[in-house]
C-alpha cells in the first residue's frame, strides 16, 4: 500500500505539470504512454513488438496519434486516412504473403488495437491543445476520476447487484450510480468556478457522457485482460499496473466525446 501511494503522488504530480506546460513536453508524454500502452496490448496477444507483427502495429498506431503540426502526409499526396486504410490492405496482403503464419486474426487484432491506443491518446493532445483545453482537460480528468472513486466507494458500501460479472465480478450497478452521481456532483462544483460549457444542459449531458463512457471503458480493457488471461496490462507503475490500466477509460472518452462534438 505505502508503495502504492508513493508512486501515485509521484507519477500523479509529474503527469498533471506536464498537462499544465503543455506544448511538446506533454505532446512528448502522450506518445510514450500511448507506446508503453500499444506494447501492453502486443504482449496480451502474444506478438513480440520487435517483430513484424509489432512493429507493423506500432507504426499503425503512431499514424493515428501524432497530431498534424508534428507529421505531415502531403509528400506523399495522401491524408492520414488515406494512408491508414492503404496500410490495412497491405497488412491483410501479408496474411496470404506469409502463408498465414502472419493470421487474419492477428491483423485483426493489430488494427483494431492501434485504432483504440492511438485515437484515445490523439483526441486527449487534440483537447489539451484548444483554446481552452487547459480547463477542458482537467474538467475530463475531474469527471474520471470521481466516477472511479464514487463507483469504487459505492460499489463497497451498497453493492449488491452486480453490474457484468461475465468481464468485471467486483463491478455493481450501485458502484455505477455513485460513480455517476459523485461525477455530476464534483463536476458541478468546478463548473461553478471555471465554465467551459456556455449551458448547463450542455454541461450535463457532457458529464453524463463522460462517466458512463468511462465506466464503458473500464470494462473494455476488462473484457481485454480476462480474454487474455492477464490481472494487469503491465507492472509500469508499482502498485498500480500498466498504462491500460491506468489510461482505460480517458482514452475510450476522448474519441466519443470529440464525435459527439464537444471538442
Amino acid at each position: 500500500m505505502k508503495q502504492r501511494i508513493i508512486t501515485g503522488v509521484i507519477a500523479g504530480a509529474a503527469f498533471i505539470t506536464l498537462i499544465v506546460i503543455g506544448s511538446l513536453p506533454f505532446a512528448l508524454l502522450m506518445i510514450a504512454l500511448a507506446t508503453i500502452a500499444m506494447h501492453e496490448l502486443l504482449k496480451m496477444k502474444r506478438i513480440t513488438p520487435l517483430s513484424v507483427k509489432g512493429l507493423s502495429g506500432m507504426v499503425f498506431m503512431w499514424l493515428l496519434l501524432l497530431p498534424e503540426n508534428m507529421v505531415s502526409f502531403h509528400w506523399i499526396h495522401l491524408e492520414r486516412l488515406e494512408l491508414f486504410l492503404l496500410l490495412i490492405i497491405v497488412l491483410l496482403a501479408l496474411t496470404v504473403i506469409t502463408k498465414n503464419k502472419f493470421t487474419f486474426d492477428e491483423a485483426g487484432f493489430v488494427i483494431l488495437a492501434s485504432a483504440y491506443v492511438g485515437l484515445g491518446f490523439h483526441y486527449f493532445m487534440y483537447a489539451r491543445f484548444l483554446e481552452n483545453g487547459l480547463a477542458m482537460i482537467f474538467f475530463i480528468l475531474i469527471l474520471v476520476w470521481a466516477t472511479d472513486s464514487g463507483a469504487y466507494f459505492a460499489g463497497r458500501s451498497f453493492g449488491k447487484h452486480k453490474l457484468w460479472p461475465e468481464i468485471s465480478p467486483k463491478k455493481t450497478i450501485e458502484g455505477s450510480l455513485g460513480g455517476t452521481l459523485l461525477a455530476l456532483i464534483i463536476g458541478g462544483v468546478y463548473t461553478l468556478f471555471i465554465p467551459v460549457f456556455a449551458s448547463w444542459s450542455i454541461t450535463l449531458l457532457f458529464m453524463l457522457v463522460v462517466s458512463l463512457t468511462g465506466q464503458l471503458g473500464d470494462l473494455v480493457e476488462s473484457a481485454f485482460k480476462r480474454h487474455y488471461a492477464v490481472k494487469d496490462s503491465g507492472q509500469v507503475l508499482p502498485g498500480h499496473g500498466g498504462i491500460l490500466d491506468r489510461f482505460d477509460s480517458l482514452i475510450f472518452v476522448m474519441p466519443v466525446i470529440y464525435l459527439l462534438g464537444f471538442l
